[in-house]
């Protein structure tokens, strides 16, 4: 008997995809598979327990040049202030712009009456604790929108993620977190309703129509990570992790984090799923592959240090996902 993970058959049928996509290039040079890492704000992607480590301010703004070719960007904002002694909390904004696009109808099906621009965004409003030396956790309130010229949905998620952290030297990290996970959304606005003239009277009548109601794509992430101390200025940091999708195929990430010093970090990752080689059965743009650096430099006496940041994920079709960000711990 065979036994087949995740949901392909269902694959397409969810919306709201923009909660999918990384905004943030640290993780994303890991492939997205350091969810039991990554810290700060990076973590309201992956696993909102890792804000708990945020130890006073952080500030992180990044840009994606999405699907190169095709006009997409996504810029981020993040913001976590340390409250009380084991709380932290956290803010990230998130746009994500397609550009200008003819405006066409059934009379005019080549444009030329204007344009308008598809608008996709959210915004997190999340908090962190750590209950123990070992035991962190965190949730995240997340508000969506997605539009365009004359349609509109709206819609509300949560987050909520662990951490369990042990080792003698804190060196080794498990983590679990659920995603994505509320109600239906549907799409409304002037743009469902059709006017048309009745013949035989010359009477105008206007119909509503009712989207159907689309589910969010909700996930859950499992995973690891391990420290090995090279020496007092070399850390390397495996991660490894599963992620079991609702609506699409179940996903293995493997990941490599280098640091010197904690001034240079480079990272390598690899995120698989069924049929990802294969250029006919891949249901997912992504080809597996990301790599990013980051390169912090010490800026003031109170420990103030800027981090630039830059990751890079293939992808086929396109010319793959450039993200570059600046990230600064006051």
């Amino acid at each position: 008997m065979g036994v087949q993970a995740g949901n392909p058959d269902r694959a397409g049928s969810a919306g709201a995809g923009q909660l999918l996509i990384n905004p943030w290039a640290r993780s994303g040079g890991l492939a997205n598979a350091s969810m039991a890492s990554v810290r700060g704000i990076e973590s309201s992607f992956l696993n909102i327990a890792g804000l708990a480590f945020v130890e006073r301010t952080e500030l992180i703004f990044t840009n994606n040049q999405y699907l190169v070719g095709t006009d997409i960007q996504l810029n981020s904002l993040g913001f976590a202030q340390k409250v009380g002694e084991s709380g932290v909390l956290g803010i990230s904004v998130t746009s994500m712009s397609f550009g200008d696009i003819a405006i066409t109808t059934e009379d005019l099906p080549e444009g030329g009456i204007g344009n308008f621009s598809p608008t996709y965004s959210n915004i997190g409003i999340s908090y962190a604790k750590e209950f123990s030396n070992s035991i962190y956790g965190g949730l995240t309130l997340r508000v969506l929108s997605e539009s365009i010229a004359n349609v509109r949905a709206q819609g509300v998620c949560f987050d909520a993620g662990i951490r369990y952290v042990t080792g003698e030297n804190d060196q080794l990290r498990f983590g679990i977190s659920l995603k994505n996970v509320g109600p239906p959304m549907r799409f409304r606005g002037d743009g469902l309703s059709v006017t048309a003239e009745i013949p035989t009277t010359g009477e105008q009548l206007t119909v509503d129509q009712r989207s159907a109601t689309y589910e969010l794509p909700s996930l859950v992430h499992i995973g690891f990570a391990y420290d090995f101390v090279l020496n007092e200025d070399m850390i390397l940091t495996a991660n490894g992790q599963y992620t079991s999708n609702s609506f699409t195929q179940d996903q293995f990430g493997f990941g490599a984090e280098f640091g010197f010093k904690e001034r240079l970090i480079l990272r390598a990752g690899y995120m698989w799923e069924p049929d990802i080689t294969s250029e006919i059965d891949r249901t997912t743009v992504l080809t597996g592959p990301g790599a990013g650096l980051t390169l912090q430099i010490p800026t003031g006496a109170n420990g103030t240090i800027i981090g630039l940041d830059y990751s890079y994920r293939t992808t086929s079709p396109f010319d793959g996902i450039h993200a570059i960000g600046v990230h600064i711990d006051l």
